[in-house]
């Protein structure tokens, strides 16, 4: 399976500074002339500093030069997962070929070829026979290859035989130039001095700059008067090392068939012998005959080439081959066209199929154009299988978000992703403490986009890698998989609880790139901020920093008002605003505390029999309670609290029975 070229990865968007500069130059060249200068070409950094980019800029301008150029991009998970599809269908040989006639092909994250033997002889294989037939290879990865552990000699002699170039972080002035440019992107403007502040932060990851970028928008846009250097500076913070070290887990398995038989073209209408007396007529006839005879030896060859092309590809060539079988054929050309818009709509139904089940990726299926209709039929059931992913929670909507002073920034961000999805914010992350309300506003958006069509998938991040264990014990991980691709948008709660979780975070890794390509919105929530994660991938975390973080603050009285005033509406028909805003003033560090007060009061009056009121809920949580019905003791006189069990009651001394004035309040305990 391979990913479209990202359109906003090109040359003319790349920042060129000290720590880019020769490997822009390099891959210039590679554009310029694939498979002739440094080829291979192997490129490394650590994450978010721009190899994606570098490597998809390649693509485009080699299309751009040459629009006949064959460009393949693929990351080397997307390439296990799509031929290990392939070989389970019977056509692995016939995916190998299809990158043997790649122009470009450019791999991405070749770390991952850790301990796995089979996968580098694949890769070994694949390099060799692109280099033979000078076509141009350009791999990207998190380290040089003599680090990637127990990475075979061969391979690295082979990209050592090209050219081996690093990307470093960029330096002052490129990280100055690169918010520049990206605000001029956004259409945002700032003070002077502002953009300069954020880039002595010493901020070196270029997508957690991106990320910075992003929250002085979001603050500027809901601030009254613009940033100053030093707002700035606090806004953001600064960055943090961290370790960069990934291990791959992914195994390739090659598998060999016998090449397709070659086809005979049948023989071609020789013009008839001369007969006695040979006449002008006769030479007439001979004329027609040898054009005739010339005309179709001329179609029978391009049909013969056409067969010989398309089952080189894997395709059925039934329908050229009784082409073959006919003397004469009424328009051939137009047959030939007819085939290969066949061909172009088997590939088109089969790339939907591959995103939406990646099993299907070589099914046989879609290699008979003479039967579009089962490929139809598959391709339906592909659109169609199995449930669609969680939804988000109808409980919350959007409207309901109370907005103060203290949360503007975040509920702003929230309804820009709403309005906008996959465009400006992206992914969105949303950080604070447990109960300040990440996952009513985490639902709150799933609904407001999956109100503008199609399935939105919101679920937390326990719930994902349950469902991941599931599939994997079902043997169903390719659905599973297809089931979150077709997501319009992806919405995780709590991402921190994916540390130390390995399969997991890979398969979210892979689900980010495939939904961030087709422009769909990411969100998430942590309880921990990003920069403190442990046991998440530093390629993931850098990910989720490279959009917008935002801190959600502890709800202030404002907002546990109005939440308290909805949840009483919700169960009374009416809201008093005297008690609302009595409990919305009462000490509560999160909104489930607020509720917490809110339904002690309602129980309390439930079981007085009255209508729950200001003054209720005072006497309950601030008087000292009392009942007039237990006796009075004379002053002074003092008691056990141990209340003698009646002439018919069982006794048990090692049960006692301890009363408080509440009935609620009473205790059991028993000792052992």
């Amino acid at each position: 399976m391979t990913v479209t070229l990202n359109p906003l990865y090109r040359f003319d968007t790349l920042v060129v500074g000290a720590a880019n500069r020769l490997a822009v130059t390099a891959a210039k060249a590679v554009a310029e002339a694939p498979g002739t200068v440094y080829n291979p070409l192997f490129i490394y950094a650590r994450p978010g500093l721009g190899k994606t980019h570098l490597l998809m800029a390649i693509g485009h301008a080699a299309r751009a030069i040459n629009p006949r150029l064959t460009v393949e991009y693929l990351t080397l998970d997307e390439f296990v997962e799509a031929f290990h599809a392939a070989i389970a269908a019977g056509h692995g040989e016939a995916y190998r070929k299809r990158f043997h006639d790649v122009d470009l092909l450019l791999v991405d994250d070749v770390q991952f070829l850790t301990h796995r033997r089979e996968m580098q002889a694949e890769l070994l294989r694949l390099t060799d026979a692109l280099q033979a037939a000078n076509r141009q290879i350009v791999l990207t990865s998190d380290r040089p290859p003599a680090e990637i552990e127990a990475l075979d000699d061969r391979l690295i002699r082979r990209f050592a035989g090209g050219l081996i170039i690093d990307v470093s972080a960029p330096d002052y002035e490129t990280r100055v130039a690169i918010l520049r440019r990206k605000a001029e992107e956004r259409r945002a403007a700032f003070g002077d001095g502002v953009l300069e502040a954020v880039a002595t932060l010493g901020i070196d990851n270029v997508r957690e700059l991106l990320g910075a970028l992003n929250r002085l928008i979001a603050f500027q846009a809901v601030s009254e008067k613009p940033l100053r250097p030093d707002e700035a500076r606090l806004l953001v913070g600064g960055g943090a090392e961290r370790g960069e070290a990934i291990n791959g887990r992914h195994v390739v398995e090659g598998a060999h068939s016998p090449p397709a038989p070659p086809v005979t073209a049948a023989p071609a209408l020789a013009p008839p012998p001369a007969a006695p007396g040979f006449s002008e007529f006769d030479d007439f006839l001979s004329e027609i005959a040898a054009t005739v005879a010339h005309q179709v030896d001329a179609w029978r060859g391009k049909v013969g080439a056409a067969i010989l092309r398309w089952q080189g590809e894997g395709f059925r060539t039934t329908q050229l081959e009784a082409l073959l079988a006919q003397e004469m054929v009424a328009d051939p050309a137009r047959a030939l066209r007819d085939f290969e818009e066949d061909v172009e709509r088997l590939q088109g139904m089969q790339t939907e199929a591959a995103a939406l089940a990646p099993a299907l990726a070589g099914s046989a299926v879609f290699r008979d154009p003479a039967d579009l209709g089962a490929a139809r039929e598959v391709l339906r059931q592909a659109r169609e299988e199995g449930p669609p992913p969680p939804a988000p929670s109808p409980l919350w909507r959007l409207d309901a978000l109370v907005e103060t002073a203290a949360n503007r920034v975040v509920v702003e961000a929230v309804r820009a992703v709403a309005a906008e999805p996959g465009q400006g914010y992206n992914p969105l992350v949303l950080v604070g403490a447990g109960s300040f309300g990440k996952t009513h506003m985490l639902h709150a958006l799933g609904i407001a986009l999956a109100e503008r069509g199609g399935p939105v998938a919101c679920l937390s991040a326990p719930e994902f890698t349950g469902e991941l264990i599931e599939a994997i014990d079902r043997d169903a991980v390719a659905a599973w998989r297809g089931r979150y691709r077709r997501a319009t948008a992806f919405l995780l709660d709590d991402v921190h609880l994916i540390a130390d979780k390995d399969r997991t975070q890979e398969e979210l890794f892979v689900l980010f790139n495939v939904l961030i390509g087709a422009g769909r919105q990411l969100v998430f929530t942590s309880a921990v901020p990003l920069a403190q994660l442990a046991g998440v991938e530093a390629r993931l975390r850098s990910r989720l920093e490279g959009g917008l973080v935002v801190e959600l603050p502890a709800p202030d009285a404002a907002v546990r008002e109005r939440v308290l005033a909805l949840e009483l509406a919700t169960r009374l028909g009416t809201a008093d605003a005297e008690l609302t805003g009595y409990l919305a003033s009462r000490p509560a560090d999160s909104i489930r505390a607020a509720q917490a007060l809110l339904q002690r009061v309602l129980e309390a009056a439930s079981a007085k029999g009255i209508t729950p009121n200001a003054a209720f809920a005072r006497a309950l949580l601030e008087e000292p309670p009392t009942d007039a019905s237990a006796p009075r003791r004379a002053p002074g006189s003092r008691s056990s609290g141990i209340v003698a069990a009646g002439a018919a009651a069982s006794r048990s001394r090692e049960k006692m029975v301890w009363e408080w004035p509440e009935t609620g309040e009473r205790l059991i305990e028993e000792w052992r």
